[in-house]
């Protein structure tokens, strides 16, 4: 008899063994042989080491079903688990401009738009891709979504999502509380947009093993960014020193993505964004591709499409 544990840490274990264990208990019923005992985080599997292995092979690729859906119900398990030959189950392969993420409580994530779907094949296209263009156009969310089917695809170990923490230059000093609760609200909307696609526990997991990083464009300097897919948002409030600092991060197997609304800059008006410069610098650079989105984008609700319009008109 042989004993081995399989470790689930990253996954949600109510989720993944089901509610009251069903899915669990389907589990169970297709090998009878094995004794399998949950604990928390992780599976205890005794038996002889035929079975042990044989269970191990699926219990494998009902994780990374399970990590690319996001859900799990005795279904799938009963696919997973069955010798009978079916056809090779892949629910997530999705062709550019479709599904991109499969989130919690089967959520999709989507291309929406046109010059979304841009975004996407830009980004299979391109290491560096700059996403141009108002609010609520979907700049940010599609961003994390491509981050999020790249970690999940194990295309790259680690997402790093940074965004001047300040309008004007991440003067951080004035705010109350420690550094964490300093920038926190600054960074809000990348944590939502991540627990739109991962789990609570999933994210908090992520975030405290540093696969996900999520830190103010200051906490960029001086490092080399790889193996990840990496993130600038509101990059119109970086100034032309910062955004090159950021740009110069770059490792040889990473994939950056540099978002901001150019209409909406912060900085003091005799400091020049750093985003408007890159516009015209970078243009042209083979493997840089920029991406612009407009009122037609918008996904928010429908009057933010007529409020952009009429500022542009103002």
């Amino acid at each position: 008899m042989s004993e081995v544990v399989i470790a689930i840490d990253t996954l949600n274990p109510v989720e993944f063994f089901g509610v009251n264990d069903t899915n669990l208990d389907v589990i169970r019923k297709k090998f009878p042989e094995l004794k399998l005992i949950s604990r928390g985080s992780e599976i205890k599997v005794i038996g002889d080491d035929k079975n042990i292995h044989r269970f191990s092979e699926k219990i494998a690729r009902l994780i990374e079903h399970y990590q690319k859906v996001g859900s799990l119900t005795p279904d799938n398990v009963e696919h997973f688990f069955s010798d009978k030959k079916k056809p090779e189950y892949e629910p997530v392969v999705p062709a550019s401009g479709d599904v991109l993420v499969f989130g919690p409580n089967g959520l999709t994530v989507k291309a929406r738009t046109v010059n979304q779907k841009r975004m996407v094949t830009s980004s299979e296209e391109n290491d560096v891709v700059f996403a141009i263009g108002p609010a609520g156009t979907g700049k940010t969310y599609t961003a994390v979504a491509l981050a999020v089917r790249a970690l999940k695809d194990r295309e790259i170990r680690r997402i790093i999502l940074t965004r001047p923490a300040v309008e004007a230059g991440e003067n951080l000093g004035f705010l109350p509380g420690d550094m964490r609760e300093k920038i926190d609200p600054y960074l809000r909307p990348l944590y939502d947009a991540l627990y739109d696609m991962l789990q609570f526990e999933k994210v908090k997991t992520y975030i405290e093993s540093g696969i996900i990083e999520i830190a103010p464009l200051a906490f960029m300097r001086g490092r080399t960014l790889d193996n990840a897919f990496v993130i600038l948002d509101e990059a119109q409030n970086a100034t032309h020193s910062q955004l090159k600092m950021f740009l110069t991060r770059m490792g040889p197997s990473a994939k950056f993505i540099v978002t901001g609304d150019i209409t909406q800059i912060d900085l003091p008006t005799h400091q020049p964004s750093g985003l408007v410069e890159a516009i015209h610098i970078l243009k042209g650079v083979k493997g840089i591709d920029f991406v612009y989105l407009d009122a037609q984008d918008v996904v928010r609700h429908k009057l933010v499409r007529d409020i952009i319009d009429a500022y542009a008109k103002k």
